[in-house]
């Protein structure tokens, strides 16, 4: 299990040189704290990506857009628990948490 840790996280370093390139953080009393942008390999950009602060303290919010049904749903979908850990490290770290 360590091992499979250690070879994502340099997958993630190396081969998808994920970055955050913009960030914008947000005034007030708002749960959302700040707007960033996630670059994957230089190629692509994942826009609206979210610093949210809950009940159990910061998270990163993946971009959502409302349904006819009034729901929220993810427009970008995590599907690796590695890769999702990384990415919130990343984008938390650029917000200065």
């Amino acid at each position: 299990m360590e091992q499979n840790r250690k070879e994502v996280k340099k997958m993630l370093k190396e081969d998808l040189k994920l970055e955050v390139s913009r960030i914008h953080k947000l005034d007030g009393s708002s749960s959302t704290k700040a707007f960033c942008d996630l670059a994957i390999l230089d190629n692509f950009v994942i826009k609206g990506v979210r610093v949210v602060e809950g009940e159990k303290g910061l998270f990163v919010s993946m971009p959502r857009e409302a349904g006819k049904d009034g729901k929220w749903y993810n427009t970008v979908t995590l599907l690796n628990k590695e890769v999702k850990n990384e990415i919130e490290k990343l984008v938390l770290e650029a917000y200065g948490a």
